[in-house]
């Protein structure tokens, strides 16, 4: 006969009592009988079954694009006019808002102050589990008040559970101050997301390996901060369609990627391209409105700098001006 663990715990057995009732109520922590011989199986049908699993995300996704939606507009306005993004998490969710803001300088061409990635512990946490920082919501809140978070500013606390006090603590330190605040969690009704202004709450079931929150989870949240950080620099005029019009040419890739987006925004020869991003010391925006819009170096600048770096609304500005 095929035994399952089951929980023998009762309340008061142990100090960790009421946090193991709170986990018992969580859909990512909930254990799978079906899933109890998994170690049985074979390779390949290890890698189809979470393969499987793995394709129910996006779905999950899906169900809670208003109100990603909403929480971008939201995030785009603040940044406009001068604020940041930052994320806030522990453990994986954590590690996954530090990845989300390292990429937004070389891929937008964002300060590196513009987005940016709490985790609980501090930065030796992305390889190292630091005992006990997640459990600190005052924690946040000095990780914050050390950016010296404004009104301006955009907040999402990230945490699979829900739960996570650092994360909790954030979004209700910035919320204190003024700031957009987004709680971002794979719980239905989430402590977290019930104390952000935006609730966002992917809700992905029961995991493969039980409580472990860095699979589906993991997945979703990440999918989630792609959209947020890339919808928020489209609405920002980061790009010009779908190129990135402001990549950051930091290596010998990006500075052969910048010249295929001129070449694809312009349709323009190598000579013409070369010429365009030396007089606009390499900037791939305003090198594709030096040819496009036919205008030298200083005026190039000029009119992105009206247009708030929007490359489209500088393009229709030369036009205007030219008719």
């Amino acid at each position: 006969m095929t035994s399952t663990p089951t929980d023998t715990h009762t309340e008061g057995s142990s100090p960790y009592g009421e946090l193991r009732a709170q986990l018992d109520t969580l859909t990512t922590e909930a254990f799978r009988p079906e899933l109890a011989e998994i170690d049985q199986l074979s390779t390949p049908e290890l890698a189809a079954l979470m393969n499987s699993e793995d394709a129910t995300v996006p779905a999950a996704v899906a169900a809670q694009l208003p109100q990603i939606a909403a929480a971008i507009d939201g995030i785009a306005e603040r940044m406009a006019r001068g604020g940041r993004l930052v994320y806030a998490g522990a453990g994986t969710a954590g590690r996954l808002g530090v990845l989300d803001a390292s990429e937004c300088p070389p891929t937008f061409n964002t300060d590196p102050g513009e987005v940016v990635g709490l985790i609980a512990g501090g930065p030796s946490a992305m390889v190292t589990a630091v005992e006990g920082a997640e459990d600190s919501k005052e924690l946040a809140a000095d990780d914050l008040d050390t950016l010296g978070l404004t009104a301006d500013d955009s907040v999402i606390g990230i945490s699979a559970s829900g739960r996570t006090p650092y994360a909790i603590g954030a979004v209700e330190h910035a919320r204190t101050l003024g700031a957009l605040t987004v709680g971002l969690s794979c719980n239905a009704d989430s402590a977290l997301a019930a104390a952000a202004e935006h609730g966002i709450e992917v809700v992905v079931g029961p995991e493969l390996l039980t409580g472990s929150t860095r699979l589906k989870s993991g997945t979703a949240q990440k999918l989630v901060l792609n959209m947020i950080s890339t919808l928020v620099m489209i609405r920002l005029g980061k790009t010009y369609g779908n190129l990135m019009v402001d990549v950051r040419a930091s290596n010998e890739k990006l500075r052969a990627r910048s010249r295929r987006i001129v070449s694809l925004a312009t349709g323009a020869d190598d000579t013409e391209i070369e010429a365009a991003l030396t007089a606009a010391d390499g900037e791939v925006k305003n090198a594709i409105l030096i040819i496009l819009g036919d205008v030298d170096k200083s005026t190039a600048a000029a009119l992105l700098d009206e247009a708030h770096g929007h490359l489209r609304a500088a393009l229709k500005s030369v036009c205007t001006n030219t008719a």
